[in-house]
């Protein structure tokens, strides 16, 4: 007569088991929405969000968990983003204090000291690295450093090294072709301003530089390269700058008469300047 008694309270058992192992999970299923809920508005933050929005939420992140590593990084990184590297550099000196923190943690010291252009902190922490840890923005900062002390023949391993660390060099080579112009070397310059322009046909900067460097050896047609109208004046102006720069004046002048007139736009800069010569 025991045995539906015993057997109910062990059905009754094993089902209330169940329930609680069904909390359990429903709990640790919850508690990861959460996290992968907040990384994910973590990632919107530092990517898509406007830098002011990002750099306010993670203050609030980083007063809610003043642990958390990844909450300091996003500060940090937001204020870079929002052009406000003097603070991020606070941010990145409390991350390094941090449990989890890394070498790339300090790469990005390196690149906020940087951008402050305190070059001689900038290469002390990059001394901290170990060469092992071989990453594409280290070597390009390295580059840039040596550039800061013109030490050429490492300033171009560093580059001729970050070049091969990605699949997007356009930045890079651009960096390298204004080092190569800064040192007097114009043909080289312009074959890296050429390849980088190959690789990213949108960056106008390299557009620019390349007109420079061809300037620097009087050489002031607009290369054969991709540029709408606007384009196409302000790289007009730029060669015509170079030109009166460098005692070619009657050029120059032909050069930024030829922006004004190009430009869909009026193009109030090439005015002055040719106002300024007229004078």
């Amino acid at each position: 007569m025991r045995h539906p008694i015993f057997l109910t309270l062990a059905l009754g058992g094993s089902l209330a088991l169940s329930a609680c192992n069904s909390t359990d999970g429903d709990v640790t299923r919850a508690i990861d929405s959460v996290r992968n809920e907040q990384g994910g508005m973590r990632d919107v933050m530092l990517t898509v969000a406007q830098p002011t929005e990002a750099v306010a939420f993670f203050k609030r992140e980083t007063a809610a968990g003043p642990d958390d590593v990844e909450a300091h990084r996003g500060l940090a990184q937001s204020l870079i983003r929002a052009g406000r590297p003097t603070e991020a550099i606070l941010v990145w000196r409390d991350v390094l204090e941090m449990e989890g923190a890394t070498h790339d943690d300090r790469v990005d010291l390196a690149d906020a000291l940087i951008r402050t252009s305190d070059w001689t902190e900038a290469k002390a922490v990059l001394d901290t690295i170990p060469p092992t840890h071989e990453t594409f923005k280290r070597y390009r900062l390295e580059a840039m450093v040596a550039d800061s002390q013109q030490q050429w023949s490492k300033s171009d391993s560093f580059y001729e090294t970050a070049v091969g660390l990605t699949t997007t060099p356009a930045g890079v080579l651009n960096n390298w072709g204004f080092s190569k112009l800064t040192r007097g070397d114009s043909e080289a310059a312009e074959r890296l301003f050429t390849e980088a322009i190959t690789y990213d046909d949108d960056l106008f900067t390299a557009k620019n530089n390349l007109v420079l460097a061809r300037a620097a050896r009087r050489s002031y047609a607009l290369p054969g390269i991709r540029m709408n109208q606007e384009q196409r004046a302000q790289l007009l102006h730029t060669a015509g700058l170079a030109a009166i720069k460098q005692g070619d004046v009657d050029i120059g002048r032909n050069l930024l008469q030829d922006a004004i007139d190009t430009h869909p736009r009026h193009f109030e800069p090439a005015v002055r300047a040719l106002q300024a010569l007229d004078a």
